[in-house]
């Protein structure tokens, strides 16, 4: 594995992705490929998420000893199997608080919690509130393919109110989370959409999401092929946020969220505040010795 260089200077590209200076640049996306090669099903999205990942962390230059890729179970959860970096494949639905707990105790490391709709916005969905307000700095990257796909095309927390699926006869009749308000309403302090269709905006986001200090939520549209073909649909939809738009105005992302009848791309919002990682450890220097013994006879 080539040595990490000396820090590049990159400059964001809206369409390519972005890199460091050629003769800095050491590590490329093969080198954070792993030698498992990946089961997902023809065309499915997430190998739009994976390509982008592996080009992002070249981009950012981490060596893949310093990344740890967390993911719950489900199709998008096998990722960190096809990744050169740490991986750790867990229980449904908490990648996020286990991908929390590694932060805290390695705060030196680049963490990622990873998952699909399933894993995320249902049975882990508890997490996201406070993962958001503590501000943990870590990258969440969601791949939604509005269905269960590894169970074989139940519907999902996202699938659209009137599919038929195999859960579903009849049709869906919950309304549809919408994974970007949610994430704005928790105080997430960066939030941004991706599409699997087009790796290299995405890689762009990872990359945002990665620099931000802070809690960072990538909702990528990522479509499965098998059971719910979305990509003729999103190619239609999908469309830039306006060069213009304003990251910091929480209020105008949170419409936008609520009302946009486009699937617009790009970073909602984001905000800077403290870490809690790093705050948390502000209290270390108040510590104390501890008498077990003469703590529990004060309550005897």
């Amino acid at each position: 594995m080539p040595s990490r260089p000396a820090a590049a200077t990159k400059t964001p590209a809206r369409n390519g992705v972005v890199a460091a200076a050629p003769q800095e640049l050491s590590l490329t996306a093969k080198d954070f490929r792993g030698e498992v090669k990946p089961v997902w099903c023809p065309g499915c999205g997430d190998f739009g998420v994976l390509s982008a990942t592996a080009k992002a962390l070249a981009a950012l230059q981490v060596m893949p000893h310093q990344v740890v890729i967390v993911s719950g179970i489900g199709c998008s959860s096998r990722l960190p199997y096809f990744m050169s970096t740490y991986g750790l494949h867990s229980v449904h639905g908490r990648a996020i608080p286990i991908a929390t707990g590694l932060k805290m105790a390695r705060p030196d490391l680049t963490v990622f919690a990873m998952g699909g709709d399933g894993d995320l916005m249902s049975i882990g969905a508890g997490h996201l509130p406070h993962v958001c307000a503590r501000n943990i700095d870590m990258t969440c990257v969601m791949m939604d393919n509005q269905v269960y796909g590894l169970t074989k095309g139940q519907g999902s927390p996202t699938s659209p109110m009137g599919h038929l699926s195999k859960s579903t006869p009849y049709g869906m009749i919950a309304k549809a989370a919408n994974p970007v308000l949610l994430a704005l309403s928790y105080g997430a302090s960066f939030v941004a959409r991706g599409y699997s269709a087009r790796p290299n905006e995405l890689a762009n986001l990872i990359i945002e999401g990665v620099r931000h200090k802070g809690f960072s939520f990538i909702h990528v549209q990522s479509p499965c092929t098998e059971f719910f073909n979305t990509y003729d649909h999103y190619d239609g939809l999908v469309e830039e946020l306006p060069e213009d738009w304003d990251r910091s105005n929480l209020p105008a992302a949170i419409d936008l969220a609520l009302t946009e009848e486009r699937v617009h791309l790009g970073v909602f919002y984001k905000e800077d505040r403290p870490m809690y990682e790093v705050e948390a450890r502000q209290f270390e220097k108040e510590t104390q010795s501890f008498d077990l013994l003469s703590y529990v006879r004060r309550f005897a």
